[in-house]
């Protein structure tokens, strides 16, 4: 039999009724203590330190290296347990000076994101849904137990530091300023507990097309000994302990002579990703229906920002009459991609991220054969992909408006 306070004697409803107002007390407290944190982000409290001097400013031209000249300035905040954040920061790019015990250097305590900034036709600047990688910069902060933050916040200070650095965003069609946000737990002492300390950053540099010559396939190699995530893992979350263990297998792709690691999972070789990227198959059903099919959000997959982009545009299109495609998420199997492409039924494969924006793939080694995928009449993309490259380029440089995807900094 359940109790209640009405079957009790007064005396003791008047103390139970007590023990559950301090304990809701208590609760709210918790709650309040637990998202503190968030709140002590304040991009008005934000201070700037300029450089005294201005690095040289590299060519925006097809020489430009990936991830090497960062910008004059860096993002930074600090937190600890007891404090919160502290005031950000822009200051002059500089190198970290850390503890030997910092967790980020033993337990992989840190986490990071990859975004891009955009210079469109009238020399504004524009980020492209920023709102979902500070989402999914938050998540995997929680899988880390690092501090949450203040999305807002944070995006504000962001558009600060790109309007300090904005000569080092290109003007040019292809070209754009690499973001990496980052967080680092600092704590002074070994162990392995939740961080007391961390350290928050944006560094960005400026980058020149993914391909720098039009469209160029690649072959890659399924890998079903090694494994980049399983359940309950870190799969879904953007964390430095996702992509060490795939270094080993990409270098023996490559030695092989394959440019990308196919990620596959289980007894069965289920499709994940595709190297760093979310992977994407066009094929013919059996049943004659047209599909566009990706590896469902289970905890293992990654939420590419690019992989929701690609989703909702091929849903909307599908809804028109030009265009009759199924848009699938779920798990299907490496054997269903051969059985298509030996059947006559696969169409096209491409990674999907930031980086390329789409990555087309023209075969998979798989169980000691290769697989062919088609690449479209020109034998460089299929007219899927081309479309979504363009259609995705389009609304990163402000050309076609869509939704709310396009931020100006302001």
């Amino acid at each position: 039999m359940l109790f209640r306070p009405s079957f009790l004697a007064p005396g003791v409803r008047t103390a139970v009724h007590t023990w559950k107002t301090r304990a809701t007390a208590l609760r709210l407290t918790d709650v309040k203590r637990r998202l503190s944190s968030p709140a002590n982000l304040d991009a008005q409290k934000l201070q700037m330190v300029r450089a005294k001097e201005n690095k040289p400013i590299p060519a925006f031209d097809e020489t430009l290296p990936f991830g090497k000249n960062f910008s004059d300035h860096m993002l930074e905040v600090n937190w600890d347990a007891e404090g919160g954040f502290s005031a950000p920061r822009v200051v002059p790019f500089h190198k970290l000076e850390l503890d030997p015990a910092a967790p980020c250097l033993h337990y992989g305590v840190q986490c990071f994101e990859g975004m891009k900034a955009y210079k469109d036709k009238e020399g504004k600047v524009r980020l492209f849904r920023p709102d979902m990688n500070m989402k999914r910069f938050n998540s995997s902060c929680a899988r880390l137990a690092l501090p949450s933050f203040d999305s807002t916040q944070m995006l504000s200070c962001l558009k600060e530091f790109l309007k300090t650095d904005s000569m080092w965003i290109p003007d040019r069609d292809g070209f754009s300023f690499y973001l990496r946000p980052t967080v680092i737990a600092t704590s002074s002492t070994l162990g392995v507990v939740p961080p007391n300390e961390a350290l928050f950053f944006i560094i960005g540099c400026p980058v020149g097309p993914y391909f720098k010559d039009g469209f160029a396939p690649v072959k890659i190699i399924a890998e079903s000994k090694f494994r980049r995530a399983w359940p309950g893992g870190t799969g879904d979350a953007k964390v430095g302990g996702n992509y060490a263990p795939g270094l080993l297998p990409q270098r023996l792709a490559q030695e092989a002579g394959y440019s990308q690691v196919l990620w596959l999972f289980g007894e069965e070789d289920y499709v994940t990703e595709v190297g760093a990227m979310n992977i994407f198959v066009l094929w013919k059903t059996k049943e004659g229906k047209t599909e566009l099919i990706t590896a469902p959000l289970d905890g293992t997959i990654l939420p590419g920002v690019t992989r929701d982009s690609i989703l909702a545009l091929t849903r909307e299109w599908s809804g028109g009459s030009a265009m009759e495609l199924e848009v699938s998420e779920r798990p299907f199997r490496m054997q269903e991609v051969a059985d298509a492409a030996a059947e006559g039924r696969l169409i096209e494969v491409f990674g999907a991220g930031t980086a390329a924006i789409v990555a087309p793939i023209n075969g998979i080694a798989y169980k000691g054969s290769e697989v062919a995928v088609p690449c479209g009449e020109d034998g460089k993309a299929g007219a899927l992909a081309k479309r979504l490259y363009h259609a995705l380029s389009d609304i990163q440089y402000g050309r076609v408006p869509f939704r709310d995807w396009s931020v100006v900094v302001e």
